[in-house]
C-alpha cells in the first residue's frame, strides 16, 4: 500500500476552519504532483446529513453518486478541483449499521460486539479503503473537538493506525485557536496548551499544530507553543484569518506546512507549481466591476445553509471579471406590496432549493417580480418548481396552480410528486405515510440531461448533453407542458427518455432559467458552472 495519511484533528471549539484547512493543504500537495484524496469522518449518530434542518448543519452536498454528505466535501471537491462520493464521508451512524448489520448476520461468530475493536476496526477499514498504489495522500479531516464524546471511537481508530501503519506513513495535525486579546493586547496560548494535552491523554501527539489566529504568531509565542506541547518549533504555523478563502492555500503555502509535510511523511515530491492558483486569487482581489444578486430564500439568516450557492456565484464573477455582492433576502418577509423595496437595487434574482412550503409564496412573489420588470432570473430546485408555479398562476391564469408538495388538492398540479420515477427504479416509496423513511428517498446524484439548441441553456453549456446533481422528490408535471409552451415558456432540457423537465426558461426575457438540478455542486474557483457564468454575465449587462 503506498498511500500516506493525515489526520486533521480540531480543539478548542467547532468552526475553526478544518475543512477549509484540510482542502488547502490538498491542495498544495496536489500543485506539488501528488495524487490525493479527501475523508470527512462525522461523529454524530445520522446515518448522514439528509435529514437534518439546515440551521442544525448547514448545507447538505450531493456528490455524483448519490450520496448526501457534509458541506465540507464541498470544499473538497472545489478546492481539489475532483469529484468524489460515498467513500469519502462517513458517520458513527454508518459505521454503527454497518457493524450492527455484520452481527446481526452472525458475522463475529457469536462475539460481544464492543466499540474497541469492532468499531474501531470498522472506522479503519473505511479509511483504509481508499488507499492504493495510484493515491499518495489520503487527508482525512476528524469532525467535532477534542474531547467530544462522540468522536472518540474516531480517535481511538487514528490513534491505531500510527502502530498499523508505521510512523512514516500517518501524519498528525490539529488545528486549534490561539485568540488575541485585543484589550490587552496579548495572544493567549492556554487553550492551545489545553487542547493539545486533552489530545495527547488519548494516546495521539501532534506532529503539527495549525494556530488559526487573526495576528501573525512572533516566534517567540511558537517557541512557547512548541515546548510546552511537545513539537518541533518549525512545526508550529499560523493560520490566520484571510479575506477570502482561496487566499488560504497560499497563506499555508508562505507558512511553510507543505515542505513540513512532505519532510515529516517523506514524500518525493515536486516544488508547487501555484501560478494557477494565485492568478485566481489575484482576479478575486482585482475585479474590474462590481454587480449584486440577491438570493431570496428562508435560510438567509445562516449562509452556511447555501455555502455551494454563494461559492458558485463568486466562481461566475471570476469568470466575468466581476466581484458580486450577495444580498440575502428572507422570502417569508417578501409580499406583493413590498417586493419592489425588498428587491430594489438588485441587478439578478436567484431564488435557491428548499423544502416545505415557508416562505414559498414570497419566493413566488420575488419571480414575478423578475419576470414582469426584465431582471435576469436564476431558479434552482424548488426555485425552478415556484417560477414553474408563479406562470401557471399569473400567465395561464390557473389561479390556485400549486405543488402536490404544498397542497395536494390543487386543482393545477404543475408540480407534482411522480410516481412513476420511483417504480421505475423499483422503489416502494410511500413519501406521505407519515411511517416511512425519509432518509435517503429523492432522486439524489448525477443524472444525464439533454439541452435543446437554440436556448440560453445551450448557450451556456455549449453541448447537447450533460451531467448535473439532484436532490428532489418532486417534478414538472408534463401534462401542462403544451399549455406553458403556447405562452412563452421554454422546455430546454429534459432527461433522455424525455420523461422529465430538468431546465424552463422564458422566451421573451433577457435572462430567465430555472433547472431541477443543482448546479452549484458542480462549479469550482477554476472552472465556473456553465449556468452561474452566465447569470452573472446577464446580471452585469443587466446593470450596464
Amino acid at each position: 500500500m503506498k498511500t500516506k495519511f493525515i489526520f486533521v484533528t480540531g480543539g478548542v471549539l467547532s468552526s475553526l476552519g478544518k475543512g477549509l484547512a484540510a482542502a488547502s493543504l490538498g491542495t498544495l500537495l496536489k500543485a506539488r504532483g501528488l495524487n490525493v484524496t479527501i475523508l470527512k469522518l462525522d461523529p454524530y449518530i445520522n446515518v448522514d446529513p439528509g435529514t437534518m434542518n439546515p440551521f442544525q448543519h448547514g448545507e447538505v452536498y450531493v456528490t455524483d453518486d448519490g450520496a448526501e454528505t457534509d458541506l465540507d466535501l464541498g470544499h473538497y471537491e472545489r478546492f481539489l478541483d475532483q469529484h468524489l462520493g460515498q467513500a469519502n464521508n462517513f458517520t458513527s451512524g454508518r459505521i454503527y449499521h454497518t457493524v450492527i448489520s455484520k452481527e446481526r448476520r452472525g458475522d463475529y461468530l457469536g462475539g460481544t460486539v464492543q466499540v474497541i475493536p469492532h468499531i474501531t476496526d470498522e472506522i479503519k477499514s473505511s479509511i483504509l479503503s481508499v488507499a492504493s498504489d495510484d493515491l499518495d495522500v489520503a487527508i482525512v479531516e476528524i469532525g467535532g473537538t477534542i474531547g467530544d464524546i462522540e468522536g472518540q471511537p474516531f480517535l481511538e481508530a487514528i490513534r491505531q493506525l500510527r502502530t498499523d501503519l508505521g510512523k512514516d506513513n500517518v501524519l498528525y495535525i490539529h488545528l486549534t485557536l490561539v485568540p488575541y486579546i485585543k484589550t490587552a493586547g496579548e495572544i493567549k496560548t492556554k487553550p492551545t496548551q489545553h487542547s493539545v494535552k486533552e489530545l495527547r491523554g488519548i494516546g495521539i501527539q501532534p506532529d503539527i499544530i495549525l494556530c488559526r489566529s487573526e495576528v501573525e504568531l512572533n516566534e517567540d509565542i511558537k517557541a512557547k507553543i512548541a515546548l510546552f506541547c511537545n513539537v518541533d518549533q518549525d512545526a508550529v504555523f499560523t493560520a490566520i484569518d484571510v479575506a477570502s478563502i482561496y487566499d488560504l492555500p497560499l497563506s499555508l503555502y508562505e507558512e511553510g506546512v507543505d515542505q513540513k509535510i512532505a519532510i515529516l511523511l517523506r514524500l518525493s515530491a515536486k516544488n508547487p507549481n501555484l501560478r494557477t492558483w494565485e492568478e485566481l486569487v489575484h482576479k478575486v482581489h482585482n475585479p474590474s466591476g462590481r454587480t449584486s444578486i440577491a438570493i431570496v430564500g428562508k435560510y438567509v439568516d445562516l449562509k452556511e445553509a447555501y455555502k455551494s450557492l454563494h461559492e458558485a456565484l463568486v466562481h461566475g464573477g471570476v469568470a466575468n471579471d466581476h466581484a458580486v455582492d450577495l444580498v440575502y433576502v428572507n422570502s417569508e418577509e417578501i409580499t406583493a406590496k413590498n417586493c419592489a423595496t425588498k428587491l430594489a437595487g438588485v441587478k439578478g434574482i436567484l431564488v435557491p432549493g428548499g423544502f416545505g412550503n415557508r416562505g414559498v409564496e414570497g419566493k413566488i412573489e420575488a419571480i414575478r417580480y423578475a419576470r414582469e420588470n426584465k431582471i435576469p432570473f436564476f431558479g434552482i430546485c424548488l426555485g425552478m418548481q415556484c417560477a414553474v408555479i408563479e406562470f401557471a398562476r399569473h400567465v395561464l391564469k390557473y389561479e390556485k396552480a400549486n405543488s402536490e408538495e404544498f397542497d395536494e388538492k390543487t386543482p393545477y398540479p404543475v408540480i407534482y410528486l411522480m410516481k412513476e420515477w420511483f417504480d421505475i427504479r423499483k422503489q416502494s416509496l410511500q413519501v406521505r405515510n407519515k411511517e416511512s423513511h425519509k432518509g435517503g428517498t429523492m432522486r439524489l446524484g448525477a443524472y444525464p440531461c439533454r439541452v435543446k439548441k437554440g436556448t440560453r441553456a445551450f448557450e451556456a453549456y455549449g453541448q447537447n448533453e450533460v451531467s448535473e446533481r439532484h436532490r428532489h422528490r418532486f417534478e414538472f408535471n408534463k401534462a401542462y407542458a403544451k399549455d406553458f409552451e403556447a405562452n412563452g415558456m421554454i422546455l430546454s432540457g429534459f432527461s433522455p427518455d424525455e420523461t422529465l423537465v430538468e431546465i424552463v426558461e422564458l422566451k421573451d426575457h433577457p435572462w430567465f432559467v430555472g433547472c431541477q438540478f443543482h448546479p452549484e455542486f458542480n462549479s469550482n474557483p477554476l472552472h465556473a458552472h456553465p449556468l452561474f457564468r452566465e447569470f452573472v454575465k446577464a446580471t452585469i449587462e443587466y446593470k450596464q
